[in-house]
């Protein structure tokens, strides 16, 4: 099958040695929407005011306080902070100045206000309409294209969370004899990558051992990141690029 333009990421993460490919187009994605909070974007009016907004998780402003544009970060923390004070004051009862944001016949409280606040994030927001698309991209290509079922059946695996969330795909986007054949090589890709990341680190517990201390290291030198990425969903740390 000729690829297109919307199937690279996904052929890209597939065809890399990462123990879930799920994880590495995600981490794309991530670092391409940090570095577009901190690039020239956050001086556009529409961009600041969904900043303003959604404000960051706790995972996210680290990150964009880690691109070390000071300026920048300064600049969209001081104007999300009037957004919350407005918004708080005006669910509290005092008197501000311009537009009221909140319909009256359906007020939230302060405590409905600050929990959806928590819960909210301009780089999670970027990211998942568009991860959204590459789950919905690895079902298409499953469906269409022989080469890229024999590209995910031999993958490394994949991590808990991206397991899970590939058979709830496969339920809503496949059917009969294809559905059957996926989930029998997403279980199979699955436990095959977990139990060889166990053995790996089971290695490593034993080069502990003195009866082990002159036994080859094996795979297992790098086998607690790769571990952490099964469990956790969470990548090998690389140096962050920064934006000035």
């Amino acid at each position: 099958m000729k690829e297109k333009i919307f199937t690279i990421p996904v052929n890209d993460a597939f065809d890399s040695e990462c123990e879930c490919p799920i994880c590495a187009m995600y981490t794309t994605l991530e670092d391409n929407a940090v570095e577009y909070a901190m690039g020239p974007s956050y001086m556009e009016d529409d961009i600041r005011a969904k900043t303003d907004e959604l404000g960051f998780c706790q995972k996210h402003i680290r990150q964009v306080y880690e691109m070390e544009n000071r300026l920048g970060f300064a600049l969209v923390m001081k104007t999300h902070m009037d957004r919350v004070i407005y918004d708080i004051k005006q669910l509290a009862g005092e008197p501000v100045k311009g537009k009221t944001l909140f319909n009256k016949g359906k007020q939230l409280s302060v405590s409905d206000y600050t929990k959806k606040l928590e819960c909210s994030c301009f780089v999670c927001d970027k990211i998942n309409n568009t991860f959204e698309r590459y789950i919905d991209t690895i079902m298409y290509l499953y469906k269409q294209d022989e080469s890229f079922r024999k590209k995910y059946a031999g993958s490394r695996g994949f991590c808990v969370s991206h397991y899970g969330m590939l058979v709830d795909a496969a339920a809503k986007g496949l059917s009969g004899e294809v559905y059957e054949r996926f989930i029998k090589e997403t279980n199979g890709a699955f436990i095959s990558g977990m139990e060889r990341v166990r053995d790996d680190v089971e290695w490593f517990v034993n080069k502990f051992d003195h009866k082990y201390a002159n036994e080859p290291w094996k795979n297992a030198k790098d086998s607690l990141p790769r571990a952490i990425t099964k469990v956790a969903s969470l990548l090998p740390e690389e140096p962050k690029k920064k934006s000035r």
